[in-house]
């Protein structure tokens, strides 16, 4: 890597320096390795984002579950497909709680389907009440998808990975 160099005394001298092809083949190396290893990770990354995300409004509807019953309030569950977010109301004055997905987690279906295809899903939960049959379908840039549903005979959130449709 270095060079020799003649000192006026006359003695060699060792000149420490990387050359240009040096400098080249190594930043070509590091090049080669970002690139392979860029979709892996960027993988990874949607698919922690859509577990959080899931996890997140798996979390959102049990608090409003919870509520329902404790603080004996009727409380309202807005899921918008178009802005990808969940909204609790109740009948106190000025509570409201949001929940917005990230950025390349979006809502792709509201269950079970009915015949209105846009607009908010509003879900109402009453205390001592039934639990509603409702889902929300999650889906993630790369079209992986998690449904997180209440089941109805427990009233707990569940997280549903559904199988990937053939193509």
């Amino acid at each position: 890597m270095g060079s020799m160099a003649i000192s006026k005394a006359g003695r060699a001298t060792s000149v420490a320096g990387v050359t240009l092809i040096e400098m080249l083949l190594v930043v070509t190396l590091i090049g080669l390795m970002v690139g392979i290893s860029f979709p892996a990770i960027s993988s990874g990354v949607d698919s922690l984002r859509l577990s959080s995300a899931a996890d997140s409004t798996a979390s959102f509807l049990n608090g409003a579950l919870n509520r329902a019953e404790r603080r004996q309030q009727v409380m309202e569950v807005t899921i918008s497909k178009q802005r990808s977010k969940l909204t609790l109301r109740s009948t106190e004055a000025g509570f409201t709680r949001e929940l917005e997905m990230p950025t390349g987690v979006s809502i792709t279906g509201v269950l079970p389907d009915r015949f209105e295809a846009s607009g908010d899903r509003h879900v109402f939960l009453y205390p001592g009440g039934t639990v509603p049959r409702i889902g929300v379908e999650l889906t993630n840039k790369r079209g992986t998808r998690r449904i997180v549903r209440v089941d109805p005979m427990t009233g707990v959130p569940e997280i549903e990975i559904p199988e990937e449709k053939e193509k």
